[in-house]
C-alpha cells in the first residue's frame, strides 16, 4: 500500500506490486528488506502467498513464515523462518469507515512466536501479534493518517486504532482481547503528546498516565515505528506504537524518496 510504483501505474494490476517486509530491530543494529516484485513471481491460494524466494503458509494450528530478502539501501542478506502460533484466532472485523471500504481484522493479537535468523545469525521466542488490513481504494484517497498501538497486558492484549478520514470525523477503535478467545471494547485513555520524529511528525499515544517513548523503530518522512512505556487500564505495560501520515505519503517528494527504500525487480 506504500508502493510509490503502484501510486505511478494509476494504481491498476495491485497484485503487480507485492512485496515482502521484513524489519529487524536490535542492538547489533537495523535491517530493513521490501523489494517489489512483479505479478510473475507471485503464487497465492487460500492457505499460501509466494513471493519470488519468500512465502507464507497457514497451517491448522498457524503460520509460518520463510524469507530471503535483500535490504536497502545498502545490500545484506537478510533469510530466515518465523512460526506463529495464535492463542486464539478471531475472526471479526472491524469497519475504519462509515462505508466499510476499509477493514481491520485482528487475527491473533496474541501468538506465540519462534524467529530463526540463517542471515544475520540469532534467534529469539516471544509473545507476538498479527493481523491485516484490506481496502477498496488507496489509503490516501481515504485517510489522513492514523495512530495505532497495543499492549500487551498480563492477561490480554489492548488495541487502539485512531483513525483520521479526509471526510468524515473521527474514528476511534479501543478493544480488549480476552484469553479466552473474546473481544471486548476496552476503555480509551487520554491521547497524550509523545516527542516528534527526526522527519517533524507529531505524535501522541494513549496511556492513562504521561508515556514515556523508549526507542524510536523506524523514522520515515511519512511512518513512525515505536517503543514507549505506558499505563492501560491502571496496568504498566510496553507499548508498541505507530503514527501513519498519508498526507505526507502522496507527495510527489515522498514518493520519489521511498525507492531508496523500496526498490523493484521483474
Amino acid at each position: 500500500m506504500f508502493s510509490p510504483y503502484y501510486a505511478w501505474s494509476g494504481f491498476r494490476d495491485p497484485l503487480n506490486h507485492c512485496a515482502v517486509n521484513v524489519a529487524l530491530y536490535g542492538p547489533r543494529g537495523a535491517a530493513w528488506a521490501m523489494t517489489e516484485r512483479s505479478a510473475r513471481t507471485l503464487s497465492r491460494g487460500p492457505s499460501h502467498f509466494g513471493l519470488n524466494a519468500s512465502t507464507l503458509e497457514w497451517s491448522g494450528d498457524g503460520l509460518s513464515i520463510a524469507f530471503d530478502e535483500w535490504t536497502a539501501p545498502w545490500p545484506r542478506r537478510i533469510r530466515g523462518r518465523v512460526r506463529l502460533i495464535p492463542r486464539a484466532v478471531y475472526t471479526q472485523r472491524y469497519p475504519l469507515d462509515g462505508s466499510a471500504r476499509h477493514v481491520w481484522r485482528p487475527i491473533a493479537p496474541r501468538a506465540e512466536v519462534e524467529a530463526v535468523f540463517d542471515a544475520p545469525g540469532l534467534s529469539w521466542r516471544g509473545t507476538g501479534y498479527f493481523d491485516c488490513n484490506s481496502g477498496a481504494e488507496p489509503l490516501e484517497r481515504a485517510y489522513r493518517g492514523w495512530t495505532w498501538q497495543r499492549a500487551h497486558r498480563a492477561r490480554d492484549c489492548v488495541v487502539h486504532y485512531d483513525v483520521y478520514p479526509r471526510d468524515e470525523t473521527a474514528r476511534a477503535l479501543a478493544l480488549r482481547f480476552c484469553a479466552d478467545g473474546t473481544a471486548v471494547e476496552a476503555d480509551a485513555p487520554e491521547m497524550r503528546r509523545l516527542p516528534g520524529t527526526l522527519w517533524g511528525m507529531a505524535r501522541s499515544a494513549r496511556s492513562d498516565a504521561a508515556p514515556t517513548l523508549l526507542r524510536t523503530w523506524e523514522d520515515a518522512p511519512f511512518y513512525a515505528r515505536s517503543q514507549i512505556d505506558g499505563e492501560i487500564g491502571g496496568e504498566k505495560c510496553a507499548i508498541v506504537h505507530e503514527t501513519l501520515s498519508l498526507a505526507r505519503l502522496s507527495s510527489p517528494i515522498v514518493r520519489a524518496m521511498l525507492p531508496f527504500r523500496m526498490p523493484r525487480f521483474g
